[in-house]
């Protein structure tokens, strides 16, 4: 695995405005195209529909396929402090793959997030797929352990105790700093089913690191973590 750098970071010189604007038109995209992924994981509808919706949806690639550069979407930044990840897994706005997960912050640096999770993050029937669990848990730690962004941090290991299934539909989870040493950051977390009364489905513990060139003095600021 090559090591992150401050390359792998990309300075664009766009009005925050802008960015903002550009989110909101391919993220109200991005919520189309994972409608469309649930949506297809379940219909029974017959051939001729299905023909239909395979031309629409083909159509729908070749039009968005005219400016779509190759390679990854990366991490961005502006001269105004704003960065965007808009490819990520797990938060990526952009990205009909992410849930996405949206972060809050309380007083207390606990970091938390309430989201619903569907058809296509199935993996033991009517259940969260393990690995989905492990991947958000992963990126809420991170930034947990990005102390609200004013640190990078990456995972060094990530420790998780599955307790008891976590059912497809509402969840919440949960983080907060159990430790700091130097260049390492311990977070403990924990993900559930949003309703009365329930437990953790899956508890986690991590160590997140401060890649040393992060220290340097022009380091980007307000990127948070990596994963």
């Amino acid at each position: 695995m090559p090591s992150l750098s401050l390359s792998s970071f990309s300075f664009e010189d766009i009005p925050t405005a802008e960015v903002d604007a550009a989110e909101k038109l391919y993220g109200a995209l991005a919520h189309d195209v994972r409608a469309l992924n649930d949506v297809s994981i379940r219909t029974r509808v017959d051939q001729a529909r299905v023909d239909r919706a395979r031309a629409l949806v083909q159509e729908a690639t070749d039009l968005l396929a005219e400016d779509a550069p190759s390679g990854p979407a990366g991490i961005h930044y502006n001269g105004e402090g704003r960065s965007w990840n808009w490819g990520n897994a797990v938060v990526g706005v952009r990205n009909a793959v992410a849930p996405p997960v949206e972060l809050a912050w309380q007083d207390d640096d606990c970091v938390h997030a309430a989201l619903s999770l569907g058809a296509a993050y199935e993996g033991p029937p009517g259940s969260v797929h393990g690995g989905v669990s492990a991947m958000i848990l992963d990126h809420l730690m991170g930034e947990t352990a990005s102390a609200r962004h004013t640190r990078v941090t990456v995972t060094g290991t990530l420790t998780l105790r599955y307790v008891q299934p976590l059912p497809l539909g509402p969840v919440r989870m949960e983080a907060r700093i159990v430790e700091v040493n130097g260049r390492k950051v311990t977070v403990s977390g924990w993900i559930a089913a949003d309703q009365p009364d329930s437990s953790p489905a899956v508890e986690a513990t991590g160590l997140f690191i401060v890649p040393r060139w992060a220290e340097e003095p022009d380091a980007p600021s307000g990127i948070g973590s990596l994963d």
